[in-house]
């Protein structure tokens, strides 16, 4: 191996220098070799008398000749010997106008590497060697065969070693042989091989060192006057402190992107621990208070033991067998324990190995659980880390370094507040979801049907999917409302929005429909009664528009014609499945959502056969951003018709079916299978609008009362028969009619012409009339009345005798 140390000094080339000084002595031309030789730049030399360019007077003969020795300073402060010869340039007058000068090396100059020899005591160390020599950063210069010129003093502390024990050889021979050590002299080679500067970043340790640190190293080409590179310098700082500083930015902007990913308390604290561990400690353990994985308020801390349970922890070593406290177990924490402290003052609390309060801390561990004694042997510093989150204190993150040789700092306290602040927000958030989710599902819960029977014109089952949706609760809604003539109303809605404002607005909805289902208008009507109250209810509070949109399908179907008219604001159309076996989906207007107002709604009407299959259903149920919703629709159709035991196991496997693993969207289903009622359970007749006709419909209804064997109840039926047809005669218009339909109640029913719609009064007590309502809704379960197409009817039910 060639080292610097045998470079022969007559190897280097004579380089010459040319300038011109004006007759003041001032500098106004510099050449590149004037540049080479002195290491001024022309910028830095033109503009400066001469003289403040000389190290030494030049001797007065040489000024006479014009030529002679002449000794500059190097812009390194280090002298240079030229030999130097002046022309004189003449001016416009004749006269002397400047000196041309050229220079080169009185003698061939020492390299420009810093000489490893001592320094005679004649000459006293130039400034270049003392800022080497005292830098505070590790200072190296390498011969181009990476063998050791120069170290100064801090290189040394770092090797461990003095000077003199380095010089002259290799870089491999002084370091262990290491991944580091390897990328180290890679790059020195390259710098010597290139000429071009590299910047070397490493975390390792040194001979002198008892921990790894992180160093920036640049390194460079040393090159001599004729620009030749003979060696590479290089400068080391120690950047511990900044590449620990980005370590834990880098931590930051982690735990930013991978904690609070899902709205689930102790899914954020087991992130939470995974950022935590082992990056930043050896074990860590996240503790809370059960209010905060329950729906109640915080209570008020007291002086005594504070109870927190175990939901997360983690450590380096499989099995976590560090922790004292078992997943899910409560641990009492007493006044003086650093986690306690953490909670009351609401501040990070540190402690280290020595210290009172950490050795009482791992003393009362192991007393807790003596199986995990030795392994918390080492630890020898903890930081102890409020969770808190708009004011309030959720509970402690602990942290603790075992195997880790540093000691937590100030720095770390600052960065472990700011952790523990980010994710406690993120488990705040966590819990404010689970509790408006659960009140929210409570009020969904509380306002849907329960059962729903009470009427018998269909057989129905239904389901209701909440979505695990972050955005909540949606506000999707059924209804089955039993109507007056064995009619029932089908109803399914979707209220725009997510959380505890969307269910709250399907309860108003559920109980506006009901009211307007009440009063029996035909869906079309109902929709745009149900669109007016919407669109009021949202000009009440602005702000609350966009959460009050709905969209509804209302139907009504009646067992006696088997015809099924409906109406939709917005809302998907339901699918039909025959009885052959046969399925489609009922091609209807959409019509506008709920809330738009102005547009009108439209009906239509179909005829189903007995055990035809409806199916009704919200948009959650067939849309998807990830899904075509005719793909979805005819898989829906396709699970309709699969072979079930029940209503209630074909919900069950359309569900299954048509839904994603995970849908992003509350599911309504609403099954219904048609029923019919037969001729034989009818009975009709038209009436002529003379009262002397009352006593032969009212005979007519008791035959076919006896016909049916339902004698028990003639006498109410006679009774109500005679009063609603008189009324009809006497206070409506032809035609009329009398029908008798025998269902799970005997329902009679008066239809005539007139569309005024007849009251209870109360009758005094010498008026001859007035009693006829009040007496029907006296010996009745329920009579009311509907506007038909032709007119009105008037209805009442009772209940038929036991049999």
């Amino acid at each position: 191996m060639r080292c610097a140390a045998g470079l022969m000094l007559d190897d280097m080339e004579r380089v010459s220098a040319a300038a011109i000084i004006d007759v003041q002595g001032v500098v106004t031309g510099w050449s590149e070799g004037a540049r080479r030789l002195t290491g001024l730049t022309a910028e830095e030399a033109v503009g400066r008398p001469v003289r403040a360019l000389l190290a030494e007077q030049p001797s007065p003969d040489a000024v006479a000749a014009l030529t002679g020795t002449a000794v500059l300073r190097h812009r390194d402060g280090s002298p240079v010997a030229l030999d130097v010869t002046a022309c004189a340039v003449l001016g416009e007058d004749g006269g002397p106008g400047g000196y041309v000068i050229t220079a080169v090396p009185s003698e061939a100059r020492e390299p420009t590497l810093p000489s490893r020899e001592p320094t005679p005591a004649s000459r006293e160390p130039t400034l270049a060697e003392r800022a080497f020599q005292q830098a505070s950063m590790s200072m190296s210069v390498f011969d181009t065969e990476q063998c050791y010129l120069r170290l100064n003093e801090a290189a040394c502390k770092v090797m461990g070693v003095e000077e003199e024990v380095l010089l002259g050889r290799p870089f491999p021979e002084t370091v262990e042989d290491g991944v580091h050590s390897r990328g180290f002299l890679w790059h020195m080679r390259q710098v010597a091989e290139t000429g071009m500067p590299l910047r070397y970043e490493s975390f390792t340790g040194a001979p002198a060192l008892n921990r790894e640190h992180a160093w920036t190293t640049d390194m460079w080409p040393v090159r001599d006057a004729a620009g030749r590179l003979i060696g590479t310098a290089l400068a080391a700082f120690d950047s511990s402190d900044q590449y620990w500083a980005r370590q834990r930015l880098a931590l930051l902007n982690e735990a930013a992107a991978t904690i609070g990913t899902t709205l689930d308390v102790v899914r954020t604290a087991e992130e939470l621990i995974s950022v935590m561990v082992p990056r930043f400690a050896d074990f860590a353990s996240v503790d809370l208070f059960d209010w905060v994985l329950g729906a109640e308020e915080p209570p008020a801390l007291s002086g005594t033991d504070i109870a927190l349970r175990r939901v997360a922890h983690g450590s380096g070593t499989e099995g976590t067998p560090e922790a004292a406290v078992h997943l899910g177990e409560v641990d009492y924490y007493p006044p003086f324990s650093p986690p306690a402290r953490a909670i009351v003052e609401g501040r990070v609390i540190q402690n280290q190995a020595g210290e009172p309060a950490f050795m009482r801390w791992i003393a009362e561990r192991n007393a807790r659980a003596p199986a995990g004694r030795r392994h918390r042997v080492g630890a020898h510093s903890m930081m102890a880390a409020p969770l808190r989150a708009r004011g309030t204190t959720l509970g402690v993150a602990v942290a603790v370094r075992i195997r880790q040789s540093d000691d937590y700092g100030a720095d770390d306290a600052v960065f472990a507040e700011e952790l523990a602040s980010r994710a406690a927000v993120c488990i705040d958030n966590a819990r404010r979801f689970a509790r408006e989710r659960t009140t929210a599902l409570s009020l969904q819960h509380n306002l849907l049907p329960r059962g729903l029977s009470g009427q018998a014109a269909v057989d129905v089952a239904h389901r209701y999917r909440p979505c695990g949706s972050q955005a909540g609760i949606g506000g999707d809604w059924f209804d089955v409302i039993p109507l007056s003539g064995s009619r029932v109303a089908l109803v399914v809605g979707d209220v725009v929005g997510h959380g505890i404002p969307s269910s709250a607005t399907m309860g108003r909805l559920c109980t506006a429909v009901r009211t307007l289902a009440d009063v029996d208008l035909p869906p079309d009507e109902l929709l745009t009664h149900l669109d007016d109250l919407v669109t009021h209810l949202a000009g009440d509070d602005s702000d609350e528009v966009a959460e009050l949109g709905a969209t509804c399908l209302y139907s009504v179907y009646d067992p006696v014609s088997r015809h099924l008219t409906l109406a939709a604001a917005g809302h998907p159309p339901p699918a039909l499945v025959l009885p052959d076996g046969t399925t489609q989906v009922l091609e209807m207007n959409a019509g506008p959502p709920l809330g738009v107002g102005g547009l009108p709604f439209e009906a239509m009407e179909v005829e189903l056969p007995e055990g035809a299959l409806v199916a009704l259903y919200t948009d959650g149920l067939i849309e998807d951003r990830d899904r075509d919703i005719d793909h979805a629709t005819a898989e829906l159709c396709r699970a309709l018709t699969a072979p079930a035991e029940s209503l209630d196991a074909l919900c069950d496997t359309v569900l299954k079916a048509v839904l994603p693993e995970d849908p992003s969207d509350d599911v309504a289903l609403l099954l219904a299978r048609t029923r019919a009622l037969g001729a034989d359970r009818i009975a009709t007749w038209d009436v002529q609008p003379d009262p002397e006709h009352v006593a032969t419909t009212r005979q007519a209804a008791t035959d076919q009362l006896t016909a049916w064997g339902l004698d028990e109840a003639a006498f109410v039926t006679e009774l109500v028969v005679s009063e609603l047809v008189t009324n009809a005669i006497r206070y409506g218009a032809p035609p009329i009619q009398l029908r008798l339909i025998r269902d799970r109640t005997l329902i009679c029913e008066v239809s005539d012409g007139s569309s005024t719609s007849p009251h209870l009064r109360r009758a005094h007590a010498y008026d001859e009339g007035g009693r006829g309502l009040l007496l029907v809704a006296q010996l009745t379960q329920r009579w009311g009345s509907r506007q038909t197409g032709s007119g009105k009817t008037i209805w009442a039910e009772q209940p038929l005798p036991p049999t």
